[in-house]
């Protein structure tokens, strides 16, 4: 599968709309922005413990709404579709400016 940390990104950007405030803060300091649990505590004044138990938690949070909505899953099958359909094309000589334009239509219908 992922790597963790692409896949915390990957569930962040899916979910983060179901998130508190202070949850969205502390995932993206600590994932997109690469802050430490201490440098998170810090900033909130809290301790290096609350920043993690929260990170954690938002974690699970994140883990079950993925199992439960499954939007990062139809995602990746849609864009391995996508791929398997453009080397379909390219391989039958079957591609063109045409056919990208409307792959690149149907990837931003998400």
């Amino acid at each position: 599968m992922f790597e963790k940390t692409t896949r915390m990104n990957l569930l962040f950007d899916f979910y983060q709309g179901l998130l508190t405030e202070k949850q969205k803060a502390y995932i993206a300091l600590y994932y997109l922005d690469d802050f430490s649990l201490g440098e998170i505590a810090e900033e909130f004044e809290v301790s290096r413990q609350a920043v993690y138990d929260n990170i954690k938690r938002t974690e699970e949070s994140l883990e079950k709404y993925e199992e439960k909505l499954g939007m990062l899953t139809m995602y990746l099958e849609r864009e391995k579709l996508f791929d398997e359909l453009t080397a379909l094309l390219q391989e039958e000589n079957a591609y063109s400016e045409k056919i990208e334009t409307l792959l690149g239509a149907l990837r931003k219908t998400d």
